[in-house]
């Protein structure tokens, strides 16, 4: 594979270089939302998988400092501010994705090395809370990393990723019997997209085929009841390594990157407008984050502050 070797250029190239982009969406002054920074990570990382699990934010896995993958799992307390270890992965995995369903936490996919070669895996992890302990579970019958994943009805949908190449791939996960099931693939190829489970449906946001490549704008909404996609609409700016959320009868998305451009954007999809709004942008523009719903707060811990690798221990969380 030859990811390491553009990682290489890209953290040559991004050292120096690297416009910062807001959105180009119509700008909502009437409430804008507002950013507050928390107590900062315990490890600088990106190219994580985040989830709210239990009350808590978990972040799991990434790139550590030295662009080495990480097995390091730590989580939030939002009402003590402070972060704590706990069990670690059996692999370091980076991009992998996280989610959960039927109130139990799982990590799916990934890539396992880090300079010489990036592995793309099928492996499936479920937290066990109590024993603060990480179990195997059926992988997944594509193996693939810088994919997304989303809960609906108990159930995880595993989309695109890129093994030598960006995929289409559409797997759903079924944590009672532990088996997966193929389902109808995302219109579009591409890795490094967000996907979340709003009204009924998941939809796949953004991503790209790769660092130089197409970048996509694409909003792809999935109705499980016909196994059938639709075009919803796009983001306003085509752009990979996105987080992404839902609070309330909203979707939010944020940062993101493109060749040598990293965003500060925050942007609201309003269902009654059928129409994105910027927000008040992030106080760091990053990419390579995850983000997690507790109470009325989005958090967004950590991410690569350049394009390519510049990983962080910042963490801020976004009020509507």
């Amino acid at each position: 594979m030859r990811r390491p070797l553009l990682l290489g250029l890209v953290l040559l190239l991004a050292g120096c270089i690297g416009a910062t982009t807001e959105s180009s969406a119509p700008i909502d002054q009437t409430a804008p939302g507002t950013w507050t920074t928390f107590a900062p990570l315990l490890t600088a990382r990106q190219e994580v998988a985040v989830a709210a699990f239990n009350g808590y934010v978990f972040l799991i896995g990434g790139f550590g400092e030295g662009a080495e993958p990480v097995d390091t799992v730590e989580f939030y307390d939002p009402r003590e501010n402070r972060w704590a270890p706990r069990a670690p992965l059996p692999v370091p995995l980076h991009h992998t994705a996280a989610a959960v369903a039927a109130n139990r936490l799982f990590v799916v996919g990934g890539f396992t090395g880090g300079r010489v070669r990036w592995t793309p895996s099928a492996a499936v992890y479920e937290y066990d809370f109590l024993r603060d302990a990480w179990m195997p579970r059926a992988e997944m019958p594509t193996p693939r990393g810088a994919l997304a994943a989303a809960s609906l009805d108990g159930r995880i949908h595993a989309l695109g990723g890129s093994a030598d190449e960006a995929t289409g791939a559409h797997e759903v996960y079924d944590p009672v019997t532990n088996r997966w099931t193929p389902a109808n693939p995302l219109p579009t190829a591409r890795d490094h997209l967000a996907a979340v489970s709003f009204q009924g449906r998941v939809w796949a946001l953004g991503g790209r085929t790769s660092f130089w490549g197409q970048q996509y704008a694409n909003v792809d909404i999935y109705d499980p009841t016909t196994d059938s996609w639709r075009t919803g609409t796009p983001l306003p700016t085509g752009r990979g390594g996105i987080a992404a959320a839902v609070l309330g009868d909203r979707i939010y998305v944020f940062g993101g990157e493109a060749p040598l451009r990293i965003f500060r954007a925050t942007e609201m999809y309003e269902a009654a407008g059928n129409r994105w709004i910027a927000k008040e942008p992030m106080p760091a523009p990053r990419h390579g984050i995850g983000a997690a719903v507790v109470g009325t707060r989005i958090y967004i811990p950590g991410g690569g502050t350049r394009p390519g690798f510049a990983a962080t221990i910042v963490h801020d969380g976004y009020t509507p």
